[in-house]
């Protein structure tokens, strides 16, 4: 007797199906669990890779857990390979903390691209922030002189688009210019997620959509919360990957979509952790991403694009 089909290749979602690696915490929402419930609320079919599994996220004052290297990470590959499961339309990843393990993925890369040449590969490079490395070093030259050659779309903020550019952003101008240096090193559509200009904070977006001509940009001004929130930063590369399928050629579009999806989210995560009656900045917060699925499934657009001439 033939064995059933997987449903998710025979009938597959018009919206697509991803294969995400990132990090898994058992309690709160960061990497895998900050990025899959989203993606599946927006239509996709999402396969998951752990790349670690903690107890919860490392801002607790401890955390137990297991780390997947690259070896593990190959033998789940070749596992799905084995059973014909390896067509992918997306590969999203997030944190990568040893370049043996950033090897690896690059080989998921290859090796999802000769089953499906079309794949669209999201990277969100986790490199660190507001100064400081998250990461070994050596990282940082494996995304600037592998990952970005083979990556469609790069989700860096402001300090992570400064280490791969080795430009400083201080101005919205310097902004584009580290867009446009990405570009040139291969993906079509960046977004830098976060850029602080004078207390101002921006997200800049950028799609180079064909050779010869300039790419086109644009800037979103969010608002400052006077909090600090974990997995917001996987949360909105899940979402832009969500919406820029739909919207492929309206990268604006996409981002609107996902600055109000966030922003009415992080509104109501302040909002109940007042209500239980905690200090918003003494610690930071988890996010309420389970309370807020209606704001990411059909997001009210109040944070419009403004197009760069």
């Amino acid at each position: 007797m033939a064995p059933p089909p997987i449903l998710a290749l025979a009938l597959p979602s018009e919206t697509g199906r991803v294969l995400s690696i990132q990090s898994h915490t058992v309690q709160g929402y960061v990497g895998n669990k900050s990025a899959v419930f989203p993606l599946q609320l927006l239509g996709y079919d999402v396969d998951l890779i752990n790349s670690v599994q903690f107890s919860n996220h490392t801002g607790y004052p401890t955390f137990k857990g297991q780390v997947l290297n690259g070896d593990q990470l190959w033998e789940l590959i070749e596992g799905l390979e084995a059973n014909n499961l390896l067509f992918y339309t997306h590969l999203l990843t997030g944190y990568i903390g040893s370049v043996s393990f950033l090897n690896t993925v690059l080989k998921v890369v290859d090796k999802l691209r000769s089953i499906n040449p079309g794949l669209t590969y999201v990277c969100d490079p986790v490199l660190g922030d507001e100064g400081k490395l998250y990461v070994p070093r050596e990282l940082v030259s494996v995304y600037h002189e592998k990952v970005l050659p083979v990556a469609s779309m790069l989700t860096p903020n402001q300090f992570e688009a400064e280490l791969l550019t080795g430009l400083r952003i201080v101005s919205g101008q310097d902004g584009r210019e580290a867009c446009n240096t990405l570009h040139s090193a291969g993906p079509s559509k960046v977004v830098i997620t976060s850029i602080n200009i004078d207390g101002d904070l921006l997200l800049l977006g950028s799609h180079h959509k064909d050779k010869g001509q300039p790419p086109v940009q644009f800037r979103i001004s969010i608002p400052k919360i006077p909090a600090y929130f974990t997995g917001t930063g996987d949360l909105t590369t899940a979402l832009l990957l969500g919406w820029s399928n739909k919207y492929p050629d309206n990268l604006g579009k996409a981002a609107e979509l996902s600055v109000s999806s966030l922003q009415a989210l992080l509104a109501r995560t302040i909002n109940d952790y007042t209500r239980a009656g905690h200090d918003c900045q003494s610690s930071s917060l988890e996010i309420r991403l389970i309370q807020s699925q209606d704001n990411i499934r059909n997001p009210e657009i109040k944070y419009r694009a403004e197009m760069y001439d």
